[in-house]
Order: structure tokens, then sequence, then C-alpha cells
């Protein structure tokens, strides 16, 4: 009998290993579908970006959420932050499934305290139902989140002065190639996103592409 069972178990094991390796290569797909560009600004196609990350081979990758809003009168990524956190909590998410990595950053402004306290409050609400953290859901998925304070540098709203500015550099923008996609925070595979791009995914990844 308990050879049986573990018959059984090694079985399940194998068909969820090969329905999650199923879900993996379709979400960048579906994405990619749904032409969902980059609302930071450059507009670059972000199922591509997910991609690039994704065919990296490493062992730590990052997703880094670019809430430095810094243009003068722009309030979309605080509304969001403040009133759908959640939503751009689970577009990090999925964007580290697809990719392979297992941190966050949330990279928000420093004058948006209130933002900081809702987003920390709604990491804390997930952790307390076990949605994120190590192997979520006996899963082999493990992801956490950070929040960084920008400093208030305007330049940071491009992708590489904003890693420069984590990794405690000056807040300069980096000569490419390599990528961020290749190297990255401390020289690992990043993917960056603005506030929009990432709550955008909930629905994708819900009614498809």
């Amino acid at each position: 009998d308990m050879e049986i069972s573990q018959e059984k178990e090694i079985m399940v094991n194998k068909i969820c290993k090969e329905y999650f390796d199923e879900i993996t290569s379709l979400f960048p797909e579906e994405i990619k579908i749904s032409n969902l560009r980059g609302r930071g600004g450059a507009g670059f196609p972000m199922g591509l970006k997910l991609q690039f990350c994704r065919n990296e081979k490493n062992s730590t990758k990052f997703i880094i959420c670019n809430a430095d809003e810094g243009d003068p009168g722009a309030f979309s990524d605080r509304y969001l932050l403040e009133h759908q956190p959640h939503s751009v909590l689970f577009g990090m998410m999925i964007s580290g499934y697809v990719t392979g990595s297992e941190y966050g950053i949330l990279y928000i402004r420093a004058e948006y305290p209130e933002s900081v306290t809702i987003v920390q409050n709604a990491i804390r609400e997930l952790e307390n139902n076990h949605l994120i953290g190590s192997n979520i859901n006996g899963s082999n998925f493990s992801f956490n989140f950070k929040i960084i304070q920008a400093q208030g540098s305007y330049i940071c709203g491009e992708e590489t002065a904003l890693i420069n500015s984590i990794e405690g550099q000056r807040p300069e923008v980096r000569v490419r190639p390599p990528f961020p996609a290749q190297k990255g925070l401390f020289n690992k595979p990043t993917t960056v996103n603005n506030v929009e791009t990432l709550a955008a995914l909930h629905y994708i990844i819900s009614n498809g592409g």
C-alpha cells in the first residue's frame, strides 16, 4: 500500500509539473497576444520583455515595479497603489512566475507615504494567507516582496538609472547592451515595469489576450 501511495504521489507531482509548465508557457503568449505595452512611456511589448528575462539561465532574477511617479500632475500610479494594490502585486507575481523570479521590488516615490503603507498592508495580507513566501500553496513557486522608497530623482523613471539607485549607486543611465533582462539589478536578469502595466496583467490572465 505504501509503494502504491508513493507511486501515486510521484504521478500526481509529475502531472502537476507538466500542468504548471504548460501554464507557464501560455502566460507569455497570452500577454503577447494582448499586445500589452509598457505604459511608462517607452511602449515596449511586455510579453517580449518577460520572454527575454525568462530565457536567461540564472537562479536569481528580479521583478521591479517602477512606482517613482515624477511627472508633474501625474496621479495614475498613486491611484492604483492605494486603491488596487493587489492588482499590482498580482501582476508582479505573474511576472515572477513567468520569468522564474522569486523577488519583487516596489520602487515607490518617497512623497507617497500613504501608498507605501497601503501596499505594505496588502503584502502583509498576502503573507497572512500564505499567498507569498516559499513554495506557495505547496507549489515550486516562491515569491517575496520588498518596498524601497525612492530618493526623489526624476531620472529614476529610466529603468537602468532606477536599478543603479536601488544598488546604492548614482542614478545614472547605463550603457546598453547588456540590457536589464540579461544583466540588471546586481548583474542578475531583471524586468522593470510600470505600475499601470503590471496592474493590467490580472485582466489578461483572467480573460485571455
